[in-house]
């Protein structure tokens, strides 16, 4: 009887295989309600990030450099929503891995092409802003659409060499690297020297260029900001001067709010990358998740700053792109 009972109550990943790992039970309440949320978390982010793209795609005055750099980064976080979330929600709510061992290092892969490429478009962005801000008369030629479309196509197929690489070389697809592992298990496990390679190349160094080139934007700003202010006084160009600042007040809290975002959302990813298995899984997984979430987060900050999304997407809700002179409205 108090087998019976033990075999009741220790459950498994896979009950016929022996190497399978003890299954976490969870009552059906747990279950719905963790479903529940993961489904509007993964809802939400393709359904942002989807406007953003359908909006640059379709209407021709969107088709600009820094917008295919918008464009680009809505791809990856759409991505992010649509199987990165729903997948992780799954693992996180059953306490198993059930896609095998050769899915679960493509998967990683996957993932980390998806936060790579989200963050690499996050510089690409920071440079594009800092050349108009900062060089707004050499802006028209050095950055063009064709230019920006080759850069970011660069972007994604050096994103995907590195991760390849990265879980390659890290043994993700090494079956002895199993040995000690049971089945049902999909683990991040990656070494200390590719760690603090990471670290550098994914982390510092992008976060280092970001934030470099948002206070040299700041500094301008506040820069145009003091000349207007000094018209206005003088009684010149009032009307133009206000709308100038307004811009400008407007542009500085959009920078505010994207370094915001994104050192409170890297920040803790690479704290755990670097720390490995001394942090505990649960503080892991809600560290995680923070990273998939700001995947949702980016269309708000990107997006809806812009008037042009805002209507945009007020054609796209009713329907009006398909009307036949639909890309010419905006």
């Amino acid at each position: 009887m108090a087998n019976e009972t033990e075999h009741h109550e220790t459950q498994h990943c896979f009950p016929a295989v022996n190497s399978s790992c003890i299954k976490t039970k969870r009552s059906t309440l747990e279950h719905n309600i963790m479903y529940v949320i993961f489904s509007l978390l993964s809802v939400w982010t393709v359904f942002l990030n989807l406007l953003v793209i359908i909006s640059i795609a379709h209407f021709k005055k969107l088709h600009t450099p820094t917008n295919l750099l918008i464009l680009s980064l809505a791809v990856a976080d759409m991505l992010v929503g649509l199987i990165v979330i729903p997948i992780e929600g799954m693992k996180l709510t059953a306490t198993c891995w059930y896609f095998g061992h050769i899915f679960c290092g493509l998967y990683s892969i996957l993932v980390g092409l998806l936060l790579t490429e989200s963050l690499f478009n996050l510089v690409l962005v920071a440079v594009d802003r800092y050349v108009a801000v900062c060089h707004p008369l050499a802006y028209p030629h050095k950055i063009t659409t064709y230019r920006t479309l080759i850069i970011v196509c660069f972007s994604w197929l050096c994103s995907s060499v590195y991760n390849i690489l990265f879980f390659t070389h890290n043994g993700f697809f090494n079956p002895s690297r199993r040995e000690d592992l049971c089945d049902g298990h999909c683990p991040f496990l990656v070494s200390f020297a590719w760690s603090v390679t990471d670290l550098f190349l994914c982390f510092l160094a992008p976060c280092t260029l970001i934030i470099t080139l948002y206070l040299r934007i700041f500094y301008i700003a506040q820069q145009h900001v003091r000349v207007i202010n000094s018209l206005m006084k003088s009684g010149k160009h009032v009307t133009e001067g206000s709308a100038k600042r307004k811009s400008e007040s407007k542009a500085t809290l959009t920078l505010g709010i994207v370094v915001s975002v994104y050192l409170f959302c890297w920040i803790p990813f690479y704290i755990i990358s670097v720390a490995g298995n001394t942090v505990p899984p649960t503080t892991v997984n809600a560290l995680m998740w923070v990273l998939y979430c700001c995947s949702g987060l980016n269309p708000l900050v990107y997006a809806f700053f812009y008037s042009w999304f805002k209507k945009s997407a007020k054609h796209i809700l009713t329907l009006k792109i398909f009307q036949q002179a639909s890309p010419l409205v905006i």
